[in-house]
């Protein structure tokens, strides 16, 4: 072994040291490579084309793994932005796109939705399109999974223009566009407000096919902007459409067609809404809340449009029942003034729809603890009246001197025909003594039923209704009937009505022995009792005597009315009698009454008709 180390040794002594030595030319050292030499040109040859590539139809092939960086540059709209990786987010987004399938990258994208990274999703489905799958093959997404790369951009800020570029662009990935896919779009236009364009986007919807058909949000986005752009026909158009095709109405847009409608007083637009919408099983349960119900009813009764109040009314009556079987209930109460003009208006457009849900819904606000207002009974007396409905008119007015009676002066009032009472006298005497005999007759059978019914009230209203057709004969026969039939004792109603029969056919006499008659049954007369005796004196241009039954009534403590007052004035200024003017004047001004002067009225009755200026 040393040997051979000693023999290594003399060798390696051997080598001879290289030595540097420097020369100086202005020749450059030669080449040693071999150099190629240029081919001669050959005649072109005709060759067979090689089968098509397996990958072909990816719009992205051509930017595969071969060929990572296009050189041509993109534009704002492109899938893949410029110098995309040269960026660190890029490495990581390529890292992913090569390690997630279409299935898993939806998963990734659900998850990065979730948590709103928007800017991730965008990158990694940029980054996994340009991507090849473990076949070798470029990765192509389904429409699904593009519709949350579409999602991503919206949710960045993108326009609708821009996201219609990006629709255009699922044809190179062979992919039909589905109503989610628009849906998007119409979000954008939403947020920008183009009406027309979202217009034309659902038509296209409508003819593109069953894939791309829109639905109920497809809807409710196209129709909000309508109705903030104040043109309700058109958004009726879409809502018509939504119904036919069996869509969900949404509540917000529900909410926009009530308040656009009432808005521009479209009341009668807006109650074909609600029919349609009560026609179709999906949407019949659709309730506007609680204070909209309200307010609908109070637009309708001031619009005297019944449907509307009618269907705002059982709107509420929705809510009512429903806070009854909630846990704990909560007790929800109409207010009564509201049912009252709802009553008004159904006794003016003859609904007896409205009538009953009106009444039915005071009763459930009620809840037995107490009876209804007396304006309540009295407009439900006057829409029964309206509709020629005397049956249940006094039916009604039954149960209202069952709650309120008659027997005390304060109430006196609430059953007076010529105010309260005076629709049902209307009524009564719509056809004249017809009318009249059927009432009483109705009247006389129910007095002798098992359980009978006799009312002074009713009575009154009979008498009242004879004299205003001019049958004295009739007036004093119903009001003799009321102790000789009926047992009742006369009111100071009756003795009013009786006097207005007198009074109306010139029989001032007997309508002041009828007056005498009632004081001398310690009746006391009441303010309507002296006006119409005053009107019975005027009637026959007694004035004086006018001015003393005037008189007589402020002894007796009433004050007579600017309407009476006027009535004498006028009686005056007929007969001439300056001196009964001026002792009225001086009445009027101690009850601090202005009395307007009759000089436009004397104008017209000092009209010379005659032909001589003809």
């Amino acid at each position: 072994m040393a040997s051979q180390i000693a023999i290594l040794s003399r060798t390696r002594s051997l080598l001879p040291k290289p030595t540097l030595i420097k020369t100086i030319t202005t020749f450059p050292s030669l080449s040693q490579e071999p150099q190629l030499a240029t081919p001669e040109p050959t005649p072109p040859t005709t060759t067979t084309s090689l089968p098509p590539n397996p990958a072909s139809g990816s719009p992205l092939y051509n930017e595969n793994w071969r060929n990572p960086i296009p050189p041509s540059s993109f534009t704002a709209h492109s899938i893949t932005p410029q110098n995309f990786f040269n960026q660190q987010q890029g490495f990581q987004m390529q890292t992913l796109s090569n390690s997630h399938d279409a299935i898993s990258l939806m998963d990734l994208f659900a998850s990065w939705m979730a948590s709103q990274q928007w800017d991730d999703v965008k990158a990694l489905f940029e980054a996994w399109v340009r991507s090849l799958d473990k076949n070798g093959k470029p990765n192509k997404p389904d429409v699904g999974l593009y519709n949350h790369y579409l999602r991503a951009n919206l949710m960045l800020g993108a326009s609708a223009a821009e996201l219609l570029d990006l629709l255009a662009q699922m044809e190179d990935f062979q992919i039909v566009p589905n109503t989610a896919s628009f849906n998007l779009v119409l979000k954008a236009m939403f947020q920008a407000n183009e009406t027309l364009a979202a217009e034309r986007l659902i038509e296209r919807m409508l003819q593109t096919g069953n894939e791309s058909l829109p639905d109920a949000e497809s809807y409710d986005l196209l129709i909000g902007m309508l109705f903030q752009s104040d043109q309700i026909d058109a958004a009726f158009k879409y809502i018509d459409l939504t119904l036919k095709s069996g869509q969900v109405l949404s509540m917000n847009v529900f909410m926009k067609c009530m308040r656009s409608c009432v808005k521009k007083h479209r009341l009668d637009l807006l109650v074909t809404i609600i029919e349609r919408c009560r026609e179709t099983e999906q949407n019949k349960s659709l309730c506007p809340p609680w204070s909209m119900c309200n307010y609908i009813v109070e637009i309708a009764v001031q619009e005297n449009n019944s449907k509307l109040a009618f269907y705002g009314l059982q709107f509420m009556a929705k809510w009512m029942l429903k806070g009854e079987n909630a846990r704990p209930p909560l007790l929800l109460s109409v207010d009564e003034g509201l049912v009252v003009a709802a009553l008004g208006t159904a006794g003016r457009s003859y609904n007896s729809e409205l009538l009953g849900a009106a009444w039915a819904v005071l009763i459930r606000s009620l809840r037995k603890n107490k009876a209804p207002n007396p304006e309540s009974y009295l407009g439900k007396i006057y829409a029964h009246a309206s509709m020629g409905n005397l049956q249940k008119a006094f039916a009604t007015l039954h149960d209202y001197e069952s709650a309120y009676g008659e027997s005390t002066e304060e109430v006196e009032d609430l059953f007076c025909p010529f105010t309260s009472l005076h629709p049902l006298v209307v009524a009564c005497s719509k056809k004249g003594f017809e009318t009249l005999d059927t009432v009483f007759f109705q009247l006389e059978n129910l007095s002798r039923a098992e359980n009978p019914y006799k009312s002074v009230t009713a009575l009154n209203c009979i008498l009242l209704g004879c004299a205003n057709v001019w049958d004295l004969d009739r007036a004093y026969q119903t009001f003799d009937a009321i102790g000789s039939e009926f047992g009742l004792t006369p009111n100071i109603h009756s003795y009013n009505g009786l006097m207005y029969a007198f009074g109306k056919l010139k029989k001032t006499g007997e309508a002041t022995r009828v007056f005498e008659h009632l004081l001398s049954l310690g009746v006391k007369p009441n303010a309507k009792s002296y006006s119409l005796l005053v009107d019975a004196h005027l009637i026959n241009r007694d004035v004086k005597s006018a001015l003393a039954v005037l008189d007589d009534m402020i002894a007796a403590g009433f004050e007579p009315s600017k309407e009476t007052l006027s009535k004498v004035r006028r009686r005056c200024m007929r007969e001439m009698d300056y001196e009964s003017d001026d002792r009225l004047e001086s009445i009027a001004r101690s009850l601090k009454i202005v009395i307007g002067s009759e000089a436009r009225r004397n104008i017209l009755f000092n009209l010379d008709y005659s032909v001589d200026y003809a």
